[in-house]
């Protein structure tokens, strides 16, 4: 089975009206004029002015008859129309043209021998373009018409590429692909269709701005033009790829079409050098930005037979490839369309369940490690679905993140937690503290301070004994304006802890800078921490080192004895997990922290 690459030149610059000069010197020589007189002797005159000039490609007819067909089969760049003509007149030509949508926005130049204002102003409302009375100058005449070229291609480029990368834009870009694959099923040939997506688009036009954003779709373009490039062997999508191979879709969204594939392999080829390109570091403003994406490829015939179906494909296995992770693709497959419809009818009733109040709050206990004692829990969502059951966080929070879903999640986690937490404390457990885990994506909304504080109001709770839990990479992304969110949140009272510790890139100079209380060791350290010697330095070095900063320490994820008996014995204070307890309802965390309370606790 056939697959190919395409490849060009470094996508232009945004389309600006400074360009305009540049087109028109570039709209001369392969325009196609067409001329339409009665007078063979004019048509000889003007085609004489404008072979002087540089024009070679001319259509002409004499007998105005036959000039609406030639027009439709020729399809010229421009048309030079007599208005006064026998039996059809240069009117009756211009109605029948605009009446034609393939045909009505062909620039057209009429030539009169009227001096009447009349006569041109009725032309102009026919839908003429410009006029030149007769007998014509030559000097007017190449103005007039290089001038109208320009303006058309100028128009042109608007409407068919995108202002920002200069690449096609999807109307022109489905217009080629629907030309490669006639000749694809002419030949027996096969192409490929990718779709790419740019992980954090949105993120980084909301932190850095629409400069960084389009700076960036830039250079995305360029770099997965050049990795194409060095696929040459594979074959090119055309003659110019600039206008077939390559497309801005949208947003973050490019399509690459890859037509006389020879091997499905190399469209995998060309898919993992395009990923290698993006994820080169991306310097903007002296600050450094690290791209990554994920393709879905599907291949014609065998995933579709249209322009339209290939990337319906296309984008369903671009889709899939978001759950392998950045940096990931993935070929469409037929049971991909009942996945896709699963996804997308989930992500629907997903925002309806946030609107209807099917979400329920479950809390898994934090324990203190010497006393067995239930000191505080962590809030977390599931969500109660009125057919499917209640469904755990690994059937939705995923597609939350991708359908920027999570901040209105986040915040409806948030409120409850609020509003359980201040119940928590009036039903006589006054120590008690509850965490909640914050997206990257919640913790960057500008209004995040705001609503925290907003549900501390709203539910009555002691705000020193809320804990917010943000990961590693959401810290060190944007540390300064990150450290300015931190210390606003601490002047609320409220407590921070950094989530999965360890598991990420975090530096001790930022993590001093860091207004922290707590530290979470990831379960992947305390899973074999009986067992692997590296596991249990890093678990007392972390240990160690929170102590040394005064923060405390919970470890996460325990679930035997041993494991246990190994964080008393380091002199870690908290933990949580299976060991102790599931997440359970919020009145099963409440009689369990009774009895743990009244001695009826699980110790090692």
């Amino acid at each position: 089975m056939p697959i190919s690459k395409p490849e060009s030149v470094l996508a232009p610059q945004s389309l600006d009206i400074g360009d305009f000069g540049a087109l028109r010197e570039s709209a001369l020589t392969d325009a196609k004029v067409m001329l339409v007189d009665d007078e063979a002797l004019t048509l000889e005159v003007i085609v004489t002015f404008l072979e002087e000039s540089g024009y070679s490609r001319f259509v002409t007819t004499s007998e105005p008859t036959e000039a609406l067909d030639l027009i439709a089969r020729e399809r010229p760049d421009i048309l030079l129309l007599d208005l006064m003509m026998p039996k059809v007149s240069g009117f009756d030509i211009l109605a029948r043209m605009q009446a034609d949508p393939e045909l009505r926005y062909t620039p057209v130049v009429v030539l009169t021998s009227a001096a009447e204002a009349s006569t041109k102003l009725r032309a102009l409302d026919c839908g003429a373009t410009d006029f030149l009375a007769k007998p014509v100058d030559a000097s007017e005449l190449r103005l007039r018409l290089r001038n109208t070229l320009a303006f058309r291609a100028y128009q042109n480029r608007l409407a068919n590429y995108d202002r920002i990368t200069g690449l096609p834009n999807r109307e022109l870009f489905g217009k080629h692909v629907e030309q490669a694959l006639r000749a694809a099923k002419r030949h027996g040939q096969s192409c490929a269709m990718l779709h790419l997506n740019l992980d954090r688009f949105g993120q980084i036009n909301d932190t850095l701005g629409h400069g960084a954003g389009d700076a960036l779709l830039r250079t995305a373009s360029q770099r997965i033009q050049s990795a194409v490039r060095e696929s040459d062997p594979m074959g090119r999508a055309a003659d110019s790829v600039d206008d077939a191979g390559l497309s801005r879709l949208g947003g973050d969204e490019f399509t690459l079409l890859l037509p006389r594939v020879e091997r499905v392999e190399n469209a995998s080829l060309v898919a993992q050098r395009v990923l290698a390109k993006i994820a080169q570091p991306f310097q903007f403003n002296g600050r450094e930005i690290v791209m990554t994406g994920r393709i879905g490829i599907a291949v014609y015939p065998h995933d579709g037979e249209d322009h339209e179906s290939l990337l319906q494909h296309a984008s369903a296995a671009m889709s899939f490839a978001k759950s392998l992770g950045r940096g990931s693709y993935h070929f469409y497959s037929h049971d991909m369309n009942a996945r896709a419809q699963e996804r997308f009818t989930l992500e629907n009733e997903l925002r309806k369940a946030i609107e209807r109040d099917e979400l329920v709050l479950f809390l898994q206990p934090k324990v203190d490690v010497q006393t067995g004692r239930i000191i505080g829990a962590e809030a977390l969502v599931r969500w109660q679905h009125p057919e499917r059951g209640l469904l755990q966080p690994g059937r939705f929070i995923q597609l939350a993140e991708e359908s920027g879903l999570m901040p209105q999640l986040g915040a409806w986690v948030m409120r409850r937690a609020c509003h359980v937490l201040g119940d928590l404390h009036k039903r006589g457990h006054a120590d008690m503290r509850l965490a909640v885990n914050v997206s990257g994506e919640q913790f960057r909304q500008n209004d995040f301070r705001t609503s925290v504080q907003e549900a501390v109001l709203n539910s009555g709770c002691n705000a020193g004994h809320l804990v917010l839990e943000l990961t590693e990479g959401t810290l060190m992304d944007h540390v300064e304006q990150t450290i300015g969110t931190l210390h606003s949140l601490k002047a609320l009272g409220i407590k921070l802890s950094i989530d999965d510790f360890g598991t990420g890139y975090s530096s001790l100079s930022y993590l001093k800078r860091f207004p922290l209380d707590e530290l979470k060791i990831d379960q992947s350290f305390i899973r074999d921490v009986t067992a692997n010697a590296s596991d249990a330095a890093i678990v007392r070095a972390i240990i160690s080192m929170a102590q040394s900063l005064g923060l405390s320490v919970v470890a996460e994820g325990v679930e035997t004895a041993a494991q246990l008996a190994f964080l008393r014995a380091q002199g870690c204070p908290q933990y949580q997990g299976y060991f102790f307890s599931r997440p359970i309802p919020v009145e099963e965390f409440l009689q369990l922290a009774s009895q743990a309370a009244q001695g009826a606790s699980i110790l090692a």
